[in-house]
């Protein structure tokens, strides 16, 4: 609560000073919108879901592992692979 209230002084000392308040708005100005970021890590986390599915049942069918863990196993991790991806083209959204 502190720091808000040295961060408000600081800025209407500026202000009185006559320096310009634009440059309190830096940065927020520059970002991403929240849709594109959300819409992208739901894409990812989907392809990564239905490749889990399809490595699950190529280990499933060519190999002796049937049993019942794999298929839930493997597509956690791909998703979990999924958003890690998502996320990383996240952050090259808010470079450009």
């Amino acid at each position: 609560m502190l720091q808000y209230r040295n961060r408000n002084r600081e800025r209407l000392a500026l202000i009185e000073k006559g320096v310009d308040a634009s440059i309190f708005m830096k940065g927020r100005q520059e970002s991403t919108p929240m849709w594109k970021v959300y819409i992208l890590n739901l894409a990812y986390l989907l392809i990564g879901s239905g490749l889990g599915i399809f490595i699950a049942l190529l280990i499933t069918t060519y190999t002796d592992l049937n049993n019942g863990a794999v298929y839930p196993s493997i597509i956690i991790m791909m998703a979990g692979i999924g958003l890690l991806a998502g996320f990383n083209k996240s952050k090259d959204l808010d470079k450009n």
